[in-house]
């Protein structure tokens, strides 16, 4: 049986001139088909290229927003982290006033005394560590990368981080949290203030400046002396200045004392009261006499190096009832 064919001829324009060709019907059959398929295959490649441009764009578009978040998220954060440190500090301001204004003086003995038990590493920091008690720095890096391990990011679907998920809930309960004890600091002020401004006298007597403008080289608490190499208690603090620092009354008062310690060197004491007695010692000069009275910020006397002084500096002590206190339980602000 023959095969069916099919004769296709091309005629030019020019005279003479034709062109024929000759194929089975069966093959032009299957290049039709051919044809067909491959044309849908071509179609679906062109469709398939063009949503993964347009995946590409959304997804460059998405790292870009998700760089704006992580920025903004930093961004809140330190605002955050800055308020909460005020926040903190207005707690402790609160706290101190309501120690320094206790009416029942025994009480406030104790509470003061307890809140900073004396040590020898007090002029450095509540949190310091000897040198020889510390763990090597490689293995704090290694427990610290157990924290600090970033997820991957999932940008092909669009996603965030999980890790700035997890940061946005953490912000999220650190704003809660910082609105509530806003609320909390806020009530606690105003029953403060009101409580003070029923205790005028008593706040006026109460020491709470820092006596002069210089650094704490030395806190309350048992130390090494410098002169005996034996551990005794420092009763106050020491804050090194240039000598002729004026120094200042921490509370309103009347000087009880001044005249040369073997000791403090040239010596103020004033007493303010309600068992409160301050004294500033290592003094190059002395302005103020016995019985004179004193206003909070006026000055007394000068920094200087008398008595038994390594340096320039002013030593200062708090007591309650002749028991020495840390003194920066007084300092509201430093």
């Amino acid at each position: 049986m023959a095969k069916k064919t099919i004769t296709l001829i091309a005629v030019s324009d020019r005279k003479g001139i034709t062109k024929k060709w000759t194929v089975s019907s069966a093959w032009l059959k299957s290049s039709i088909v051919m044809g067909v398929v491959g044309g849908i295959l071509l179609a679906a490649l062109l469709v398939d290229y063009l949503g993964l441009l347009v995946q590409s764009a959304e997804n460059k578009r998405l790292r870009t927003e998700n760089t704006q978040l992580k920025n903004q998220f930093a961004g809140v954060g330190s605002k955050l982290g800055i308020l909460e440190a005020e926040m903190e500090r207005m707690r402790s301001y609160a706290t101190k006033l309501r120690l320094i204004t206790e009416t029942n003086t025994e009480d406030k003995a104790l509470k003061l005394s307890m809140s900073s038990i004396p040590s020898g590493t007090d002029s450095i920091g509540e949190h310091y560590v000897p040198v020889e008690e510390r763990a090597p720095a490689s293995k704090v890096a290694r427990e610290d990368s157990l924290f600090f391990k970033k997820p991957p990011l999932d940008i092909e679907n669009g996603e965030l981080a999980s890790q700035d998920r997890t940061d946005y809930a953490k912000l999220s309960i650190r704003l809660d949290r910082a609105i509530i004890n806003s609320k909390f600091r806020k009530e606690g002020v105003m029953q403060l203030h009101e409580g003070l401004s029923q205790r005028q006298s008593l706040l006026r007597a109460t020491p709470s400046i820092k006596p002069a403008n210089g650094w704490f080289t030395s806190g309350f608490g048992y130390r090494v002396s410098p002169y005996t190499g034996r551990a005794t208690l420092h009763q106050g603090l020491d804050i090194a200045a240039l000598p002729g620092t004026p120094v200042r009354a921490s509370a309103d008062g009347v000087v009880t004392y001044t005249g040369y310690d073997p000791g403090y060197g040239k010596l103020v004491s004033i007493d303010h009261g309600y068992g409160i007695t301050t004294r500033y010692g290592h003094n190059s000069q002395v302005f103020v006499v016995v019985g004179q009275k004193i206003r909070r910020g006026d000055v007394i006397s000068a920094v200087g190096n008398t008595g038994r002084a390594t340096g320039p500096h002013v030593h200062y002590e708090v007591r309650l009832n002749s028991v020495p206190i840390d003194p920066k339980n007084y300092i509201l602000l430093e």
